[in-house]
Protein backbone atom coordinates (compact mmCIF):
# COMPACT_ATOMS: atom_id res chain seq x y z
CA UNK A 1 0.00 0.00 0.00
CA UNK A 2 1.57 3.41 -0.71
CA UNK A 3 2.15 6.07 2.27
CA UNK A 4 -0.11 8.72 2.58
CA UNK A 5 2.05 11.46 1.19
CA UNK A 6 2.85 10.25 -2.12
CA UNK A 7 -1.13 9.77 -2.98
CA UNK A 8 -2.06 12.97 -1.28
CA UNK A 9 1.13 14.64 -3.62
CA UNK A 10 -1.41 14.23 -6.84
CA UNK A 11 -4.48 16.11 -5.16
CA UNK A 12 -1.39 19.26 -4.23
CA UNK A 13 -1.91 20.88 -7.68
CA UNK A 14 -5.74 20.96 -8.00
CA UNK A 15 -6.18 22.40 -4.55
CA UNK A 16 -3.25 24.93 -5.06
CA UNK A 17 -4.40 25.93 -8.69
CA UNK A 18 -8.30 25.93 -7.06
CA UNK A 19 -7.31 27.97 -4.24
CA UNK A 20 -5.57 30.60 -6.58
CA UNK A 21 -7.98 31.16 -8.48
CA UNK A 22 -10.51 31.75 -4.95
CA UNK A 23 -7.83 34.18 -3.97
CA UNK A 24 -7.50 36.09 -7.47
CA UNK A 25 -11.41 36.33 -7.25
CA UNK A 26 -11.58 37.54 -4.03
CA UNK A 27 -9.41 40.19 -4.73
CA UNK A 28 -11.28 40.89 -8.03
CA UNK A 29 -8.04 41.81 -9.29
CA UNK A 30 -8.96 40.40 -12.99
CA UNK A 31 -12.44 41.93 -13.03
CA UNK A 32 -16.01 40.26 -12.70
CA UNK A 33 -15.55 38.60 -16.02
CA UNK A 34 -12.37 36.76 -15.25
CA UNK A 35 -14.20 33.82 -14.61
CA UNK A 36 -16.24 33.87 -18.47
CA UNK A 37 -13.33 34.76 -19.65
CA UNK A 38 -10.66 32.20 -18.80
CA UNK A 39 -13.23 29.27 -19.48
CA UNK A 40 -14.13 30.18 -22.69
CA UNK A 41 -10.40 30.46 -22.93
CA UNK A 42 -9.71 26.87 -21.95
CA UNK A 43 -12.94 25.79 -23.97
CA UNK A 44 -12.48 27.53 -27.57
CA UNK A 45 -8.61 27.63 -27.12
CA UNK A 46 -6.51 25.66 -24.85
CA UNK A 47 -8.39 22.52 -24.24
CA UNK A 48 -9.10 21.40 -28.12
CA UNK A 49 -5.08 21.83 -28.16
CA UNK A 50 -4.00 19.54 -25.72
CA UNK A 51 -6.71 16.95 -26.40
CA UNK A 52 -5.10 17.42 -30.70
CA UNK A 53 -2.40 16.04 -28.88
CA UNK A 54 -2.95 13.85 -26.78
CA UNK A 55 -5.36 11.73 -29.00
CA UNK A 56 -3.14 12.34 -31.80
CA UNK A 57 -0.27 10.54 -30.46
CA UNK A 58 -2.03 7.83 -29.07
CA UNK A 59 -2.97 4.52 -31.18
CA UNK A 60 -6.50 4.16 -31.24
CA UNK A 61 -6.53 0.65 -30.84
CA UNK A 62 -5.85 1.14 -27.28
CA UNK A 63 -9.16 1.75 -25.86
CA UNK A 64 -10.20 -1.46 -27.17
CA UNK A 65 -9.64 -4.38 -24.18
CA UNK A 66 -11.26 -6.42 -21.44
CA UNK A 67 -10.09 -3.18 -19.26
CA UNK A 68 -11.55 -0.60 -21.10
CA UNK A 69 -14.53 -3.06 -21.15
CA UNK A 70 -14.85 -2.74 -17.59
CA UNK A 71 -13.99 0.67 -16.89
CA UNK A 72 -17.10 1.35 -19.40
CA UNK A 73 -19.58 -0.49 -17.97
CA UNK A 74 -18.89 1.65 -14.81
CA UNK A 75 -18.65 5.06 -16.51
CA UNK A 76 -22.45 3.97 -18.20
CA UNK A 77 -23.79 2.93 -15.47
CA UNK A 78 -22.54 6.01 -13.84
CA UNK A 79 -24.03 8.04 -15.88
CA UNK A 80 -26.84 6.45 -16.44
CA UNK A 81 -27.61 7.14 -12.54
CA UNK A 82 -26.57 10.44 -12.93
CA UNK A 83 -29.43 11.30 -15.58
CA UNK A 84 -32.12 9.53 -14.16
CA UNK A 85 -31.64 11.38 -10.58
CA UNK A 86 -31.56 14.80 -12.10
CA UNK A 87 -34.84 13.98 -14.09
CA UNK A 88 -36.61 11.74 -11.26
CA UNK A 89 -35.79 13.51 -8.13
CA UNK A 90 -34.49 17.17 -9.04
CA UNK A 91 -36.64 17.52 -11.86
CA UNK A 92 -34.31 18.50 -14.19
CA UNK A 93 -34.15 19.43 -17.62
CA UNK A 94 -32.10 17.68 -20.85
CA UNK A 95 -29.09 20.01 -20.46
CA UNK A 96 -29.05 19.29 -16.54
CA UNK A 97 -29.00 15.52 -16.96
CA UNK A 98 -26.12 15.84 -19.43
CA UNK A 99 -24.41 17.64 -17.14
CA UNK A 100 -25.54 15.55 -14.39
CA UNK A 101 -24.49 12.44 -15.87
CA UNK A 102 -20.69 13.43 -16.34
CA UNK A 103 -20.93 15.43 -12.98
CA UNK A 104 -21.78 11.22 -11.63
CA UNK A 105 -19.36 9.50 -14.24
CA UNK A 106 -16.44 11.80 -16.29
CA UNK A 107 -13.28 10.99 -14.64
CA UNK A 108 -10.51 13.16 -13.91
CA UNK A 109 -8.31 10.84 -15.88
CA UNK A 110 -5.18 12.80 -16.89
CA UNK A 111 -3.83 15.63 -14.47
CA UNK A 112 -4.91 13.51 -11.33
CA UNK A 113 -5.34 9.87 -12.96
CA UNK A 114 -1.79 10.06 -14.10
CA UNK A 115 0.32 11.14 -10.90
CA UNK A 116 -2.09 9.03 -9.02
CA UNK A 117 -1.53 5.64 -10.92
CA UNK A 118 2.14 6.60 -11.15
CA UNK A 119 2.17 6.34 -7.19
CA UNK A 120 -0.08 3.32 -6.95
CA UNK A 121 0.40 1.08 -10.08
CA UNK A 122 3.79 2.30 -11.27
CA UNK A 123 2.56 2.81 -14.59
CA UNK A 124 0.21 5.33 -15.97
CA UNK A 125 -0.42 3.74 -19.35
CA UNK A 126 -4.08 3.49 -18.86
CA UNK A 127 -4.68 6.81 -18.82
CA UNK A 128 -4.19 7.12 -22.25
CA UNK A 129 -7.52 4.66 -23.47
CA UNK A 130 -9.53 6.30 -20.63
CA UNK A 131 -8.65 9.92 -22.08
CA UNK A 132 -9.69 8.64 -25.99
CA UNK A 133 -13.27 6.85 -24.27
CA UNK A 134 -13.85 9.79 -22.54
CA UNK A 135 -13.13 11.99 -25.06
CA UNK A 136 -14.29 10.36 -28.41
CA UNK A 137 -17.48 8.99 -26.68
CA UNK A 138 -18.80 9.99 -24.10
CA UNK A 139 -18.09 14.06 -24.49
CA UNK A 140 -19.73 14.12 -28.08
CA UNK A 141 -23.04 12.36 -26.37
CA UNK A 142 -23.38 14.88 -23.90
CA UNK A 143 -22.30 18.02 -25.85
CA UNK A 144 -24.69 16.58 -28.38
CA UNK A 145 -27.54 17.15 -25.99
CA UNK A 146 -26.39 20.52 -24.35
CA UNK A 147 -26.35 21.83 -28.09
CA UNK A 148 -29.45 20.41 -29.31
CA UNK A 149 -30.68 22.73 -26.30
CA UNK A 150 -28.58 25.84 -27.43
CA UNK A 151 -29.20 25.55 -30.86
CA UNK A 152 -32.36 23.88 -31.93
CA UNK A 153 -32.58 20.00 -33.38
CA UNK A 154 -31.17 20.93 -36.81
CA UNK A 155 -27.88 22.27 -35.55
CA UNK A 156 -26.80 19.38 -34.08
CA UNK A 157 -25.74 17.59 -37.28
CA UNK A 158 -22.88 20.00 -37.71
CA UNK A 159 -22.19 20.07 -33.78
CA UNK A 160 -18.62 18.69 -34.89
CA UNK A 161 -17.66 21.34 -37.15
CA UNK A 162 -18.50 24.22 -34.95
CA UNK A 163 -17.72 22.77 -31.74
CA UNK A 164 -13.79 22.69 -31.16
CA UNK A 165 -13.62 19.92 -28.29
CA UNK A 166 -15.13 17.73 -30.65
CA UNK A 167 -13.45 19.12 -33.95
CA UNK A 168 -10.08 18.60 -32.09
CA UNK A 169 -11.02 14.99 -31.20
CA UNK A 170 -12.08 14.34 -34.41
CA UNK A 171 -8.95 15.62 -36.22
CA UNK A 172 -6.47 14.01 -33.51
CA UNK A 173 -8.34 10.48 -34.33
CA UNK A 174 -7.49 11.30 -37.81
CA UNK A 175 -3.66 11.92 -37.42
CA UNK A 176 -3.69 8.74 -34.97
CA UNK A 177 -5.02 6.60 -37.95
CA UNK A 178 -3.08 8.06 -40.73
CA UNK A 179 0.01 8.22 -38.59
CA UNK A 180 0.83 12.17 -39.64
CA UNK A 181 3.27 14.11 -37.58
CA UNK A 182 2.45 17.93 -36.95
CA UNK A 183 5.37 20.06 -38.35
CA UNK A 184 7.91 20.37 -35.03
CA UNK A 185 7.02 24.30 -35.23
CA UNK A 186 3.10 24.29 -34.65
CA UNK A 187 3.36 21.39 -32.61
CA UNK A 188 5.33 22.92 -29.95
CA UNK A 189 2.97 25.83 -30.44
CA UNK A 190 0.02 23.27 -29.27
CA UNK A 191 1.92 21.89 -26.24
CA UNK A 192 2.28 24.86 -25.62
CA UNK A 193 -1.40 25.93 -25.95
CA UNK A 194 -2.76 22.69 -24.15
CA UNK A 195 -0.34 23.11 -21.09
CA UNK A 196 -2.51 25.78 -20.40
CA UNK A 197 -5.35 23.76 -20.61
CA UNK A 198 -5.40 22.37 -16.71
CA UNK A 199 -4.20 25.01 -14.89
CA UNK A 200 -6.61 27.66 -16.29
CA UNK A 201 -9.34 25.59 -15.90
CA UNK A 202 -8.86 24.44 -11.58
CA UNK A 203 -8.75 29.11 -11.76
CA UNK A 204 -11.49 29.27 -13.63
CA UNK A 205 -12.92 26.82 -11.24
CA UNK A 206 -11.33 28.81 -7.99
CA UNK A 207 -12.88 32.06 -9.71
CA UNK A 208 -16.08 30.35 -9.94
CA UNK A 209 -16.18 30.03 -5.84
CA UNK A 210 -16.37 33.63 -5.07
CA UNK A 211 -17.58 34.57 -8.58
CA UNK A 212 -20.63 37.97 -8.54
CA UNK A 213 -22.18 37.81 -11.68
CA UNK A 214 -21.73 40.77 -13.22
CA UNK A 215 -25.25 42.92 -14.22
CA UNK A 216 -26.27 41.30 -17.66
CA UNK A 217 -24.46 38.19 -17.08
CA UNK A 218 -27.35 35.79 -15.68
CA UNK A 219 -30.51 37.54 -15.98
CA UNK A 220 -33.62 34.96 -16.60
CA UNK A 221 -33.73 34.57 -20.05
CA UNK A 222 -30.59 36.82 -20.58
CA UNK A 223 -27.09 35.85 -21.86
CA UNK A 224 -24.54 34.72 -20.53
CA UNK A 225 -20.69 33.93 -22.16
CA UNK A 226 -21.48 31.13 -24.59
CA UNK A 227 -25.26 31.59 -25.05
CA UNK A 228 -28.87 32.16 -23.74
CA UNK A 229 -29.67 30.28 -20.65
CA UNK A 230 -32.32 30.58 -17.87
CA UNK A 231 -30.61 31.98 -14.89
CA UNK A 232 -29.44 29.22 -12.10
CA UNK A 233 -30.53 29.94 -8.49
CA UNK A 234 -27.98 31.53 -7.04
CA UNK A 235 -25.88 30.09 -3.77
CA UNK A 236 -27.82 29.59 -0.38
CA UNK A 237 -31.18 30.64 -1.73
CA UNK A 238 -34.02 29.09 -0.28
CA UNK A 239 -34.26 26.66 2.39
CA UNK A 240 -36.14 24.34 0.43
CA UNK A 241 -33.85 25.06 -2.76
CA UNK A 242 -30.26 24.88 -1.16
CA UNK A 243 -31.18 21.43 0.28
CA UNK A 244 -32.11 20.12 -2.93
CA UNK A 245 -28.60 21.57 -4.63
CA UNK A 246 -26.56 19.98 -1.68
CA UNK A 247 -29.13 16.52 -2.03
CA UNK A 248 -27.69 16.45 -5.93
CA UNK A 249 -24.22 17.14 -5.41
CA UNK A 250 -24.78 14.41 -2.60
CA UNK A 251 -25.88 12.44 -5.31
CA UNK A 252 -23.21 12.91 -7.92
CA UNK A 253 -20.46 12.65 -5.60
CA UNK A 254 -21.51 9.09 -4.19
CA UNK A 255 -21.97 7.67 -7.39
CA UNK A 256 -18.97 8.58 -9.13
CA UNK A 257 -16.66 8.15 -5.75
CA UNK A 258 -18.83 4.92 -5.09
CA UNK A 259 -20.74 3.64 -7.36
CA UNK A 260 -19.11 3.64 -10.54
CA UNK A 261 -16.16 2.30 -9.17
CA UNK A 262 -17.98 -0.66 -7.71
CA UNK A 263 -20.01 -1.52 -11.01
CA UNK A 264 -16.48 -1.54 -12.50
CA UNK A 265 -14.92 -3.86 -10.03
CA UNK A 266 -18.41 -6.39 -10.35
CA UNK A 267 -17.97 -6.09 -14.23
CA UNK A 268 -13.64 -6.62 -13.93
CA UNK A 269 -14.07 -9.46 -11.28
CA UNK A 270 -17.28 -11.54 -11.97
CA UNK A 271 -18.06 -10.94 -15.63
CA UNK A 272 -14.75 -10.39 -17.08
CA UNK A 273 -12.32 -12.31 -14.72
CA UNK A 274 -9.18 -9.83 -14.88
CA UNK A 275 -6.49 -10.52 -13.33
CA UNK A 276 -5.44 -8.68 -10.14
CA UNK A 277 -3.42 -6.38 -11.69
CA UNK A 278 -5.80 -5.29 -14.05
CA UNK A 279 -8.39 -5.04 -11.93
CA UNK A 280 -7.09 -2.45 -9.81
CA UNK A 281 -6.26 -0.26 -12.83
CA UNK A 282 -10.02 -0.35 -13.74
CA UNK A 283 -11.05 0.65 -10.23
CA UNK A 284 -8.88 3.09 -9.55
CA UNK A 285 -9.18 4.66 -12.32
CA UNK A 286 -13.18 4.11 -12.16
CA UNK A 287 -12.68 6.07 -8.66
CA UNK A 288 -10.86 9.65 -9.41
CA UNK A 289 -12.88 12.00 -8.68
CA UNK A 290 -15.33 14.44 -11.39
CA UNK A 291 -13.30 16.17 -14.03
CA UNK A 292 -12.39 19.84 -13.95
CA UNK A 293 -13.40 19.39 -17.75
CA UNK A 294 -17.30 18.91 -16.56
CA UNK A 295 -17.15 22.86 -14.64
CA UNK A 296 -15.57 24.19 -18.63
CA UNK A 297 -19.01 22.42 -20.66
CA UNK A 298 -21.31 23.59 -17.82
CA UNK A 299 -19.61 27.12 -17.73
CA UNK A 300 -19.53 27.58 -21.68
CA UNK A 301 -23.24 26.51 -22.01
CA UNK A 302 -24.82 28.03 -19.26
CA UNK A 303 -26.36 25.01 -17.76
CA UNK A 304 -25.90 22.99 -14.43
CA UNK A 305 -22.70 24.85 -13.27
CA UNK A 306 -23.18 25.04 -9.51
CA UNK A 307 -23.52 21.17 -9.67
CA UNK A 308 -20.72 20.70 -11.98
CA UNK A 309 -18.73 22.97 -9.77
CA UNK A 310 -19.50 21.84 -6.55
CA UNK A 311 -19.16 18.05 -7.91
CA UNK A 312 -15.86 18.56 -9.11
CA UNK A 313 -14.19 20.19 -5.39
CA UNK A 314 -16.18 17.66 -3.23
CA UNK A 315 -15.84 14.14 -5.36
CA UNK A 316 -11.74 15.39 -5.77
CA UNK A 317 -12.22 15.60 -1.52
CA UNK A 318 -13.86 12.04 -1.62
CA UNK A 319 -11.82 10.64 -3.63
CA UNK A 320 -8.83 11.57 -1.44
CA UNK A 321 -10.70 8.20 0.82
CA UNK A 322 -11.87 6.15 -1.70
CA UNK A 323 -9.13 6.27 -4.11
CA UNK A 324 -6.72 4.98 -0.40
CA UNK A 325 -9.37 2.35 0.08
CA UNK A 326 -9.45 0.51 -3.43
CA UNK A 327 -5.42 1.07 -3.16
CA UNK A 328 -5.51 -1.06 0.39
CA UNK A 329 -8.15 -3.45 -0.48
CA UNK A 330 -6.91 -4.63 -4.46
CA UNK A 331 -3.41 -3.57 -4.03
CA UNK A 332 -0.63 -6.16 -3.54
CA UNK A 333 -0.33 -7.36 0.34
Amino acid sequence: MPSLHPLLSGFAPIWALTGAGYLVGRSGLLGPHAEAVLSRFVFHVAMPAALFLMIGRTPLGRFANPSMLAFAAGTALAVALGVLAAHRFFGRGPAERAIGGMAAGYVNSANLGIPVAVQVLGDASFAAPVVLFQTLLVTPLALTVLDTGRAGRRAALTLPLRNPILLAAALGALVSATGWHLPAELNHSCELLGGAAVPTALVALGLSLHHRPARGDTAPGGTVPGGTVPAEPAPGGTAAGGTARYAEVGVAVVVKTLIQPLGAFAVGAFLLHLPAHQLLTVVLFSALPTAQNVFVYAREYGHGTALARDSVLWSTLASMATLSAVSWALGPS
